[in-house]
This record gives structure tokens, C-alpha cells and sequence, in this order.
């Protein structure tokens, strides 16, 4: 069936593709299984977005939420089309949620509050312009089974809410905000906390 139904966006330009057969399903959807598989991340980023701006979590957070879901619909529209734009869309994003996580992270303890941010800004910066102009590849060459990427999609979904909420936990705990692990549907965990009445 894959033979019978040509590609709306082309011919492939990605660096590479993965094992799963392109075109089966769709002529606008090159990988179903992996495009699909990014769902879970961005509802999952939507809730947890929502529980940080009603808890009145530092905007740290929110902007962390928003980076999952960005990933997520980068790696969407990247194994929709296998195009090399939309490559960058799921691979810069990458790059970029690591140094979001390095600057929650650490933040609470820098001495230099203005150094490490600008750092980590510019850093982030120079590697999309350089991953632009020189197409390099930063995907790991992992061979799966099928459908073992699209699983790989929905685990990192679920991981990223869960290390969300850990880091969130931690934070208010931290700032003296009596977290409480409350859940979402019955499955989904998250933080409710009772900041101190300001005085």
C-alpha cells in the first residue's frame, strides 16, 4: 500500500529516517506510528501547564511545560514529513529543553544570577544557528523494533510530566510552600502548594 500513495511533502531531506515504513497510512504522514506517538507528550505538557499557572508556580515552569509541548509537535511534524527543517524543529528543541532543565536546576544556587542564564541563552542560540547552517545529525542512531520509537515518544511523554512535577515538588519544598501530591484523574500526579500570606 506505501507504493500506491505518494508523499505530499516530497522526497525525504531528512538525515535519516527511522524503521518504521513511510507513507502506509497517508500521503501527508510519512511516519503514522512516531508522528502519533507525540500525543500523550503534548496533552501531558497541557495539564501540567495548567496546574503551574493555577498553583502560581514560577514562571520557570510554565515556560518548561511550553518547551515539552514544543518538542513534542517539533517531532510531530518531523516524522509527518522527514524533511530537514522540520528535523531541526525536533532536534533544536532538544538541545534547548537540556539547558532549561540545567538552568531549573541549578539556578537556586548560582552566585552569578545574570552570568549562567546568558550563557545558557547563547549557547542555545549558536547551536540552532550552527544546526541550521551545518545539518549535522544529533539524533542517536537507535534501531527499534517497528514500533519501538513511537513507544520511546509516549515513555518520554509521560517522563517529562513526571520529572516536571518532581522538579516542581522539590521547588516548593524549597521555598517553604508546603507541596502536597494531589492527582489529576485519578493517575496523573501534581503539586498542589499553600504559599505563606504575604504580610
Amino acid at each position: 500500500m506505501a507504493d500506491e500513495i505518494s508523499s505530499f511533502w516530497g522526497p525525504v531531506t531528512s538525515t535519516h529516517e527511522w524503521c518504521e515504513p513511510n507513507y502506509v497510512y497517508s500521503s501527508y504522514i510519512a511516519e503514522f506510528f512516531n508522528t502519533i506517538s507525540n500525543v500523550p507528550g503534548i496533552i501531558l505538557a497541557l495539564i501540567g501547564l495548567v496546574i503551574s499557572l493555577s498553583q502560581r508556580f514560577e514562571k520557570r515552569f510554565s515556560v518548561l511545560h511550553i518547551s515539552n509541548m514544543i518538542l513534542a509537535i517539533g517531532s510531530m511534524l518531523y516524522h509527518s514529513t522527514l524533511q530537514q527543517l522540520q528535523q531541526q524543529g525536533d532536534e533544536t528543541p532538544m538541545v534547548w529543553e537540556m539547558l532549561l532543565y540545567i538552568y531549573i536546576l541549578y539556578s537556586p544556587d548560582w552566585h552569578y544570577r545574570s552570568t549562567m542564564p546568558t550563557f545558557l541563552f547563547l549557547y542555545g542560540a549558536v547551536f540552532a544557528i550552527a544546526h541550521s547552517k551545518l545539518r549535522f545529525d544529533i539524533g542517536f542512531k537507535w534501531y527499534f523494533n517497528l514500533q519501538g520509537h513511537a513507544l520511546w515518544h509516549v515513555f518520554m511523554g509521560f517522563n517529562s510530566y513526571f520529572a516536571n512535577t518532581f522538579l516542581m515538588y522539590c521547588r516548593a519544598q524549597q521555598r517553604g510552600w508546603d507541596p502536597k501530591v494531589n492527582y489529576f484523574l485519578g493517575y496523573f500526579p501534581y503539586v498542589k502548594i499553600q504559599k505563606p500570606k504575604a504580610h
